[in-house]
């Protein structure tokens, strides 16, 4: 009797795709460096930044409920990707593995210019911001339904699916720890 040899095959579950979310671009500061950033923000993106306000006091560092804190823009859809694809160029297609979370990666960009085919803007100066990636699935939406709460724990976006996605769909390295190389090594 001849055994028999099994063979993995591909999951084509569309239930068990991942895909983007959204994108938000986010700068913090006040006053004069908030109207830099929305200026920023907007000539990148092409869309209209919305300025964030603080929700909580914190006297050390001068901050109240309601002051202005921060300017953000979030993406979705074609302009997520397209978006995606104009800022990994600009840290050289590299991401650390400690940016890789479970749903998203966050990386920051330290200066406007190291984008490409992005102009130096002389209202704004020399300054930088933070890109968040969120991905999901399809069915994410059971999670905010307040009745019949699903099993949302299947619909997370591990860190290992994150990473196969970037490494096939944008060519990106993932720099590992020395601890993770030498124990992979053995």
């Amino acid at each position: 009797m001849a055994a028999k040899i099994s063979v993995p095959m591909e999951n084509k579950n569309k239930m068990k795709e991942i895909k983007i979310e959204k994108v938000i671009l986010n700068i913090g500061g006040v006053a004069d460096k908030l109207d830099k950033g929305v200026i920023l923000l907007e000539t990148i993106s092409g869309k209209k930044a919305v300025k964030v306000k603080a929700t909580k006091r914190i006297p050390t560092w001068s901050v109240r409920p309601g002051l202005e804190v921060g300017v953000k823009v979030t993406l979705r859809s074609k302009d997520a990707l397209d978006m995606i694809k104009k800022l990994l160029p600009a840290i050289d297609n590299t991401l650390k593995e400690k940016q890789i979370q479970n749903n998203c990666f966050s990386f920051g960009i330290h200066e406007y210019i190291e984008i490409p085919n992005v102009e130096y803007i002389r209202e704004v100066g020399i300054m930088g911001f933070e890109v968040s990636v969120v991905f999901s699935r399809a069915g994410k939406s059971v999670e905010k339904k307040k009745i019949k709460r699903g099993k949302t724990h299947r619909l997370v976006v591990t860190r290992e699916e994150i990473e196969n996605y970037l490494i096939t769909k944008f060519n990106t390295n993932i720099l590992r720890k020395r601890k993770n190389i030498e124990n992979d090594s053995k």
